[in-house]
């Protein structure tokens, strides 16, 4: 697939300015790039995987060693109190003695190198896969890291929107509560519109603990992940941030991506190449033959009798050795159907992997896609809303509108506030879902969508 893959046409300028931002960034204090960093450095399910994936880089070593020469040694020291009585028949007079001795020393290094042994090289394609296995599950998990540190950062942004906005609908209600009291003491009101404000400001004042509570939870959760004291504040979006479409906007083209790029994918076709040799393995090492060339030099310290000394003796040998597994009880037939249907779900998982990665990709991409609707929606909301709450302070000053109307407006412009700031940050973080299904998502991905934010 072309390498033209992005979610980042949000247009926020090119990514050498939103590189400049970051270092800028670092400086000034914490920002989303920053964020991510710390994750990085932090975050204890990341650098889990981290050793994860430096055991599974091992691997590969390990299944070559099963193809390379491999050498031993051994030393053997015995002793042995023998006598070798009179031989009648003997026809050399020196061995009609009697006489004892001990054996010595033996010493015997073996070199083995393997020339047909088709168990080991179905080995050695298991480990290979399982290192390639590792790299994947890595490269997903840090891409798992850059979503939850994200959806962290956004998550402490529409907190503190929400709480924002509940300040400022709790001091606009207070401020029509004073102006009901007012007007019922010169008589121009009745004690209803009083209470109706006095209702709402008790409302309002409980969803201020309410987000409160909650921003303090979110800001929790986000000093977790990246092991630091937040700033008071954490800047949101720039007023004038405009988002755009996916490139490429046409959803087949990303499901093909997932279904082949996909990281979880990747891992799973790995998985079902180790059971695929797994079954060679089991077959191979229970019926097939295994061939050896060995080189093995022996020496032997010298003998020593009670009337004699006999010499050293030194013996190098070169064969080649087969091995024909015959015969044991069975078991390689009945573990040969074991890892047959080990392999079948292995290949089932895979599938279902793809199916999976399509499905991701298609809610990620039509998430994107809704979320811009509904940003431009909700723009359009709160316009309307703010107009309509002005209209409503104006009738009700001139006596055409009475109290509750005004609490209304003013509800109904904080509430579509609120919904308008989490919308965009929903949308976000479906370009970033997106990405991350095809297995493209970077730190330079999170790099851009810093640059949205306000310094």
């Amino acid at each position: 697939m072309p390498q033209r893959f992005r979610t980042s046409g949000f247009r926020s300028g090119s990514l050498a300015a939103a590189v400049i931002g970051l270092g800028c960034s670092t400086a000034l204090g914490f920002d989303l790039s920053a964020a991510a960093r710390q994750a990085l450095q932090h975050d204890a399910t990341f650098l889990a995987a981290r050793k994860k994936a430096e055991a599974d880089a091992t691997r590969f070593g390990q299944g070559l060693g099963l193809l390379l020469p491999a050498a031993t040694f051994t030393a053997n020291r015995s002793q042995t109190d023998f006598t070798v009585g009179n031989n009648p028949a003997a026809s050399i007079p020196a061995a009609n003695l009697s006489y004892s001795g001990r054996l010595g020393t033996t010493y015997v290094a073996t070199l083995t190198q393997p020339i047909f042994r088709m168990e080991r090289l179905a080995a050695f394609n298991q480990e290979r896969e399982r290192t390639r296995a590792g790299e994947a599950n890595f490269t997903q998990a840090r891409i798992d890291a850059l979503l939850r540190v994200t959806q962290a950062y956004f998550d402490v942004l529409v907190a503190q929107d929400s709480l924002a906005s509940v300040d400022a609908e709790l001091k606009a209600i207070g401020a029509q509560l004073e102006s009901a009291k007012r007007n019922f003491e010169v008589g121009t009101a009745t004690i209803t519109d009083q209470q109706e404000a006095q209702a709402r400001f008790d409302l309002a004042t409980a969803k201020q603990i309410a987000a409160r509570n909650d921003l303090d939870v979110k800001r929790n959760a986000l000093n977790l992940l990246v092991g630091q004291p937040l700033p008071q504040r954490l800047s949101g979006l720039k007023d004038a941030v405009s988002l755009s479409n996916p490139e490429p906007l046409d959803v087949s083209k990303w499901v093909e991506q997932a279904r082949e790029a996909s990281l979880k994918v990747q891992a799973a076709a790995s998985a079902a190449e180790i059971a695929k040799s797994e079954v060679t393995r089991v077959i191979s090492a229970d019926n097939m033959p295994t061939i050896d060339l060995v080189a093995q030099k022996r020496r032997v310290d010298p003998l020593t009798l009670s009337t004699n000394v006999y010499p050293r003796a030194d013996t190098d040998t070169l064969s080649l050795e087969l091995t024909l597994p015959l015969f044991n009880g069975g078991i390689a037939m009945n573990k040969a159907k074991e890892v047959v249907a080990l392999r079948d779900k292995a290949l089932f998982d895979l599938e279902n992997e793809r199916r999976n990665a399509e499905q991701t990709a298609k809610t990620a991409f039509l998430g994107v896609l809704a979320g811009l609707s509904q940003v431009k929606a909700y723009e359009a909301a709160e316009r309307s809303s703010r107009l309509a709450l002005e209209s409503n302070l104006l009738g009700y000053e001139v006596g055409v509108r009475i109290n509750i109307d005004v609490l209304n407006a003013q509800q109904q412009l904080y509430t579509t506030q609120r919904d308008l700031s989490k919308a965009r940050y929903d949308t976000l973080i479906n370009s970033l879902k997106l990405k991350a299904s095809a297995g493209a998502l970077s730190e330079s991905d999170i790099d851009d969508i810093n640059g949205l934010l306000a310094k």
